[in-house]
């Protein structure tokens, strides 16, 4: 069922009203887009369901319909207005679990932590379970309850920090006037900015600050490697620990480029084998094989446990 990551089966399901209450993401501005992109990474998104009183939010139906997803109306039940979409959202998710074992990802629209039952019990029965919803209105609970977590972002965070290249351009585009894209990091910079390059400096290098995390599995998966390791599995480690996890919020548009700036401190080195990218520790001797890597695994994969190691390393294409 859990075979190639391009075979994962997804099911979507949001609770609407969740998304759009207090998150500084209205219904008119939702972005399903972003996300989407996301998951479709994964695998194919095989069923899309979206629930709310949808009276309530009209001008988000014609949206959500473009992207295929199923819109349930949920009345409200209480005089108060509360519905019970998310009743009705943990049933459907649960019958489908149990229903349709080739779907083998859920991913809940939703930060409430009423849905970590939900999240521990669709763990249990062997699937993922992706969470999606605004960081800010997102319970931490819930979010160590999924194995992995997307966040969306209002429309002005997304353009302030979401992009940060963006961001890092904002400055002196802002600064310069005129030619606000393409050549204002380099012409600018090098004549009427010199006074300002240290401030746009300064703010680039904080953005682009490598997380503990990265660091920590990094070594621990390098020292105990006896091969290349695939850049993937490092972050599926990363995400293991640290659900919510995107490199993005720490300055580094893709996974690559934080690891070339891992790399640059001397904590690994990328190699390329036939047509794929791997990383090795900074000591290691390519010309040898992994020689160097076998005398020194032991001694750590002694003591510590075989979770890492039964990655498979990429030896075959040394033939």
């Amino acid at each position: 069922m859990n075979g190639r990551n391009e075979e994962h089966r997804i099911a979507l399901f949001i609770d609407f009203e969740n998304l759009v209450t207090n998150t500084g993401i209205s219904s008119a501005s939702f972005d399903l887009q972003p996300s989407l992109d996301r998951l479709l990474e994964k695998g194919k998104v095989v069923y899309r369901r979206a629930y709310c009183d949808w009276s309530r939010f009209a001008e988000a139906k014609i949206r959500l319909h473009e992207f295929g997803v199923e819109l349930l109306d949920v009345p409200p039940s209480t005089r108060a207005g509360k519905n019970g979409a998310d009743m009705r959202l943990v049933i459907d998710a649960l019958e489908l679990c149990y229903a349709r074992e080739s779907i083998d990802t859920f991913v809940i629209g939703s930060g409430d932590s009423d849905f970590c039952p939900l999240a521990y019990k669709l763990r249990e029965n062997g699937r993922t379970v992706i969470g999606l919803a605004v960081k800010e209105s997102t319970s931490p609970l819930f979010v160590k309850a999924c194995d992995e977590f997307i966040y969306l972002r209002p429309r002005q965070s997304r353009s302030d920090k979401g992009d940060k290249e963006k961001g890092r351009q904002s400055v002196p585009a802002e600064e310069a006037g005129p030619g606000k894209r393409g050549r204002h990091g380099r012409d600018e910079k090098g004549r009427g900015d010199k006074e300002k390059t240290p401030q746009g400096g300064g703010k680039a290098q904080s953005k682009t600050e490598v997380p503990d995390i990265a660091r920590e599995v990094v070594q621990s998966m390098l020292a105990r490697a006896t091969g290349p390791v695939n850049p993937s599995l490092i972050k599926e480690a990363i995400v293991r620990k640290e659900p919510d996890f995107d490199e993005r919020e720490h300055g580094f548009s893709t996974f690559a480029r934080l690891l070339a700036a891992l790399e640059q401190q001397g904590l690994l080195r990328r190699i390329q084998q036939g047509r794929q990218w791997y990383v090795v520790a900074a000591d290691f001797d390519v010309g040898s094989g992994d020689t160097k890597s076998k005398k020194r695994a032991p001694a750590h994969a002694a003591e510590e446990d075989d979770e890492l190691e039964s990655y498979p390393d990429p030896d075959e294409d040394e033939g």
